[in-house]
């Protein structure tokens, strides 16, 4: 057991320590963290707030011909954000066919505003046609017609004609996101390929199937090529 001296001596030192103990410890600065204005559009707490961030009528207009793509989002126009949308101007040039992707987080509205587009959509897994084969959805735009590319679906758009087509589309997210199907299936490791086609492919071909895959959103389609003469490029 403690003599009393020892007890007392021990308290007593815990009674000078315990205050400095105690004290608020001063937090270290930090550096200051600057939002960008979509970052802090998002955490208003209001749409007043919203609207106190965005105090030029400038602030509201978007400029197609001076953005370097074509499609307002809530990263380049940030009014856009608390909107649930972005939306695209762009034209798809004679002859070419736009890769095969999806958008994750949206829905999109496709609407032809001149030429001629051809559109192929293969809905999810379970959409079957009356003797069991995955449904595929085609429409034949013209000028003043507008289809709708469900959130997550694959599709395509062909200009089957010489002349460019200008297309509008609407997005039902501020960020839609876009992956290519044929890209990205291949970007898996070759194992994983070999078994998904079911070993059609075999593995010394998958490296050429890669490198012969366009990296650009859109192809050139022979059978137009040669109608309009056109030189074989990938834009």
């Amino acid at each position: 057991m403690l003599s009393k001296f020892v007890l007392s001596s021990v308290i007593a030192a815990l009674a000078v320590a315990y205050p400095a103990q105690a004290a608020p410890q001063q937090m270290p600065k930090r550096d200051t963290i600057e939002l960008s204005k979509v970052a802090q559009l998002r955490i208003a707490d209001t749409a007043v707030d919203r609207f106190k961030l965005l105090p030029k009528d400038e602030d509201f207009m978007f400029d197609f011909s001076k953005s370097q793509i074509p499609v307002a989002t809530a990263s380049n126009f940030p009014a856009l954000v608390g909107s649930g949308a972005s939306f695209s101007l762009a034209s798809l040039p004679g002859c070419h066919m736009a890769f095969l992707h999806l958008h994750p987080r949206a829905s999109e509205l496709f609407a032809v505003t001149s030429g001629r587009v051809v559109t192929e959509m293969v809905p999810e897994a379970g959409v079957v046609t009356a003797d069991g084969k995955q449904r595929v959805i085609r429409t034949d735009l013209s000028a003043g017609m507008l289809t709708i590319f469900p959130q997550g679906s694959f599709h395509t758009q062909v200009n089957p004609n010489c002349e460019t087509a200008n297309i509008s589309a609407f997005f039902t997210a501020e960020d839609f996101g876009a992956g290519l199907v044929a890209d990205q299936t291949f970007a898996l490791s070759d194992d994983v390929i070999i078994r998904t086609f079911g070993e059609s492919i075999p593995g010394e071909d998958i490296e050429k199937i890669r490198h012969a895959i366009p990296g650009t959103m859109a192809i050139l389609v022979d059978e137009c090529m040669a109608k309009c003469n056109k030189t074989k490029r990938h834009i």
